[in-house]
């Protein structure tokens, strides 16, 4: 039986505003509240809102054979809260149907993967904690910021208690390999990998509309013809595409909901089935081992994180901003811990890409920046502004051995006041249980006997 993995990528970024050098020390706040309003407000009508009610209207028109998977960040359902709350009712409604999988992701879409393992666990805890308030579920299968994996990325993905982890099928790294099986991590054997199908992913995020591409036009049933007429023995292709395709990039005048929403009644008819990932996790045995020694992402064709990393701006944004890590974690100040999430998102560091507006490549559109020195700048403004203010929590003058020494008392303390806690709820359920033995083992108390009545003086014996 074949099946196919949709998965769609939801995240939106708070955008900065156009922050000087003069604003350092005066102004607090970074954000373009105007520019985020009217962008996730206009996506949402465009293409969010239409592409969720194609997806529910899939699922109940199968009775549940169209299955799906949605992974979005913290920071995107923050703004749908503030700026489009009916969204997230459809989101609610879509998880309601039970044949939706909400996948786990960093909180902020962040580059914590590469640059602070701890930093990590704790946006992904956040964002399941977020993803169990509003929809009532539990993710079970990661999926990191753009795809991002390597052999050093699975160990902390596998501590997180994650089975399954969906990434990019890279060719560099698969060689003759197929991306259309399970595979297991090297570093991690006990994490299994699902892969990206590239070209059937790519097709319809970028190809659907292009007349001149030789399979003009795409139709639902030539794409699942090409999903069927795979070789019988790889059972799961993983498709993987930005929510915002539908109706963003692929405007809603060129079929794209209509292609969509095609799909199930023509797999019906070819036999092809819909999983979630956790589906494909459990039901598929791992066909190898696959190892990644250096990151790979979903990004342009080097498949790498030269996006976020590929230029001395972007690793000395990158450098600073994590640089500051232990001591905002250390701090308690809510504020300033918002905007160290806010950031860390991706997308900060994808606007400082040279090759982007270099070869002319469409994400160059994505950016509210001019050129890439003017996103470099303006976030550098930011960054100083709020390295001031985490200064003012922990000063520099504290030397990182000092620091160190700190942090490893307060850890050293947090796990002794765990313990004891153990410890102490040990002893608590032994008393219980000790007095419910006692109590059951204890004989019946006789009756006493009864007591005479005592005759009262009368005067005359006195």
């Amino acid at each position: 039986m074949k099946a196919v993995s949709f998965n769609f990528e939801i995240h939106q970024p708070f955008r900065l505003k156009r922050y000087r050098f003069f604003d350092i020390g005066n102004d607090h706040y970074y954000y373009d509240d105007f520019l985020n309003d009217d962008i996730v407000t206009r996506i949402a009508a465009q293409s969010y809102m239409p592409a969720a009610e194609t997806l529910l209207r899939m699922i109940n028109d199968t009775k549940g054979a169209f299955r799906c998977s949605i992974s979005i960040t913290g920071a995107a359902i923050e703004q749908f809260e503030q700026y489009v709350p009916e969204f997230i009712d459809l989101l609610k409604k879509l998880a309601d149907t039970g044949k939706v999988e909400f996948l786990a992701t960093p909180y902020a879409h962040s580059l914590a993967a590469l640059c602070d393992p701890e930093e990590l666990a704790q946006q992904v805890k956040a964002q399941c904690d977020k993803l169990h308030s509003l929809f009532g579920v539990k993710p079970k299968v990661f999926r990191n910021t753009e795809l991002i994996y390597s052999d050093d990325i699975a160990p902390q993905v596998l501590a997180m208690g994650f089975k399954g982890c969906l990434t990019e099928g890279a060719k560099h790294i698969l060689g003759w390999k197929s991306p259309n099986y399970v595979y297991t991590a090297a570093s991690a054997p006990k994490l299994k990998l699902l892969l990206r199908n590239s070209k059937l992913s790519d097709d319809i995020a970028f190809r659907f509309s292009d007349t001149s591409w030789d399979a003009f036009p795409l139709t639902a049933d030539k794409y699942i013809d090409w999903i069927a007429s795979t070789p019988a023995d790889e059972q799961i292709i993983n498709i993987c595409l930005n929510l915002e395709t539908f109706g963003g990039m692929q405007p809603a005048s060129t079929g794209i909901f209509q292609f969509l929403e095609a799909l199930p009644r023509f797999a019906a008819e070819r036999g092809v089935e819909f999983w979630t990932p956790s589906e494909a996790v459990s039901k598929l045995k791992s066909v190898g081992e696959l190892a990644v020694v250096h990151p790979i992402s979903a990004a342009d064709e080097a498949r790498d994180t030269s996006a976020w990393l590929g230029n001395a701006l972007q690793r000395e944004a990158l450098d600073k901003l994590y640089a500051a890590g232990e001591r905002v974690r250390l701090c308690e100040d809510r504020r300033l811990k918002q905007d160290w999430w806010y950031l860390q998102a991706s997308d900060h560091f994808y606007y400082m890409s040279t090759k982007h507006f270099a070869d002319g490549s469409v994400h160059a559109n994505f950016s509210p920046y001019e050129t890439p020195y003017q996103a470099f700048i303006n976030y550098m403004n930011v960054l100083a502004d709020f390295l001031v203010r985490v200064d003012e929590q922990y000063p520099l003058s504290v030397d990182n051995e000092e620091l160190n020494s700190l942090l490893k008392t307060i850890r050293n303390q947090e796990r002794e006041i765990a313990e004891l806690t153990r410890e102490k709820e040990s002893m608590q359920k032994n008393i219980e249980q000790y007095n419910i033995e006692h109590q059951a083992r204890r004989p019946a108390p006789e009756p006493e006997p009864a007591k005479k009545p005592t005759r009262r003086k009368k005067k005359a014996d006195v």
